[in-house]
């Protein structure tokens, strides 16, 4: 994200099983499989592609499946800082930037036997939580001088870290604090994240549709996206909804509580907030995972389970208080408050995919009996589902 805390790209890690050595094949494969089953999503979105690479395949045809505009190649020091290996891996970094393709690197790029490489560097990525702090003030100013390329700061864990790293001059950062509850204070919930809030409550609580329409017709922003909605391509309708009562009772309960819940994470202008946001590719990919076991009813609950696991960021109150707000309880509580239940350990594989936690993502996909490609291929279906679903 950026310093305005919006979402600018996301990176893409493969978990290979076994002891086989990470190779860019593998995650370029990783990626043609997703952008296979995802049409053109991954290329129409907003949001840059953060790819790792080895120095090894550089260069090859698997990169022309790949968008240049929209991937970042993240580009490892040269085994053992070998001059000859630098000035050859040169050549081949040239070749790909000149299509388009941007290049990122370890903050030892700024070392004086990688000076061939300043001129190339779009992006210096700098591991915060392994560089002394009192030198990271003088870090970013030679990654300013010597490549001028954004300065983007790893393993930010905590609001605080945020604030102190922007300071210091880095433009870019990436972590898990966003993901992490924080104590808030006088946060205000928006008029419609407060409306749809309370329509998720009435549908929930199967309310009539009288009252679900009036819950609707409360707020401008409420129905004018209904309608929107509604009338969009994607639901092919051959005439024009101009109803609310109408545009309810087409949608249905159950589509109309997943699009109040959807709502709850976006922000007052309408864009998902970083809470929201990462809760949206917990959703989703929660969702992925069970269809593998599970009905369409348990299918819709994991998504609701992924969505409303950051509730408390959102909401600005704890999370058993948003789960009391919205009258939820059940499966939803289980799983969020007491950490257990038939939908465990699907949420758990989606926080450890974000966490990059290779212990916990190996013995939960044990449980679940996926593979590692089906869980590969839909943590990446899910960012890029995420990606997508603001822009329709």
């Amino acid at each position: 994200m950026d310093t305005d805390k919006s979402i600018v790209g996301y990176e893409l890690f493969n978990r290979m099983q076994g002891e086989r050595d990470h190779t860019l094949a593998s995650d370029v494969s990783l990626v043609l499989n997703v952008m296979a089953q995802s049409g053109t999503k991954l290329v129409n979105g907003q949001a840059d592609l953060f790819l790792n690479a080895t120095h090894e395949s550089l260069t090859g045809s698997h990169w022309d499946f790949l968008v240049p505009q929209r991937t970042i190649i993240e580009v490892p020091p040269f085994p053992g800082h070998e001059a000859a290996g630098i000035e050859e891996s040169r050549l081949k970094l040239l070749a790909l930037r000149k299509r388009g393709f941007r290049l990122a690197f370890n903050h030892l790029v700024v070392a004086p036997i990688y000076k061939s490489w300043w001129d190339i560097a779009d992006f210096v990525k700098v591991d915060v939580q392994a560089v002394d702090p009192a030198k990271l003030h003088l870090l970013v100013e030679a990654i300013r001088v010597r490549t001028g390329a954004i300065a983007v700061a790893e393993k930010v864990e905590s609001a605080a870290q945020f604030e102190v790293f922007k300071d210091m001059g880095f433009h870019f950062f990436q972590g898990y604090w966003f993901s992490k509850p924080e104590v808030l204070k006088g946060q205000v919930v928006s008029p419609s994240q407060a409306s749809a809030a309370h329509l998720f409550s009435k549908l929930r609580s199967d309310a009539e549709v009288e009252e679900i329409e009036l819950a609707i017709k409360k707020d401008a922003a409420l129905g004018y996206n209904l309608l929107r909605l509604i009338n969009s391509a994607g639901l092919g309708l051959r005439t024009k909804i101009t109803s609310i009562r109408q545009a309810v009772m087409l949608l249905g309960t159950e589509r109309l509580q997943r699009w109040a819940a959807l709502l709850m994470t976006a922000g007052v202008d309408g864009k998902p907030t970083l809470a929201g946001n990462m809760a949206v590719v917990r959703a989703k990919m929660m969702e992925l995972l069970a269809q593998r076991s599970m009905s369409p009813e348990d299918q819709e609950e994991a998504f609701l389970i992924g969505l409303f696991s950051l509730l408390d960021r959102m909401l600005g109150c704890s999370l058993e208080e948003a789960l009391s707000m919205l009258g939820l309880d059940g499966a939803i509580t289980e799983a969020l408050l007491q950490g257990s239940g038939r939908f465990m350990d699907v949420l758990a594989m989606a926080i450890a995919c974000e966490m990059e936690d290779a212990s916990v993502f190996a013995e939960v996909a044990q449980r679940l009996d996926l593979s590692y490609r089906e869980i590969n291929v839909a943590h990446m279906e899910a960012l890029v589902w995420a990606d997508a679903i603001y822009q329709e």
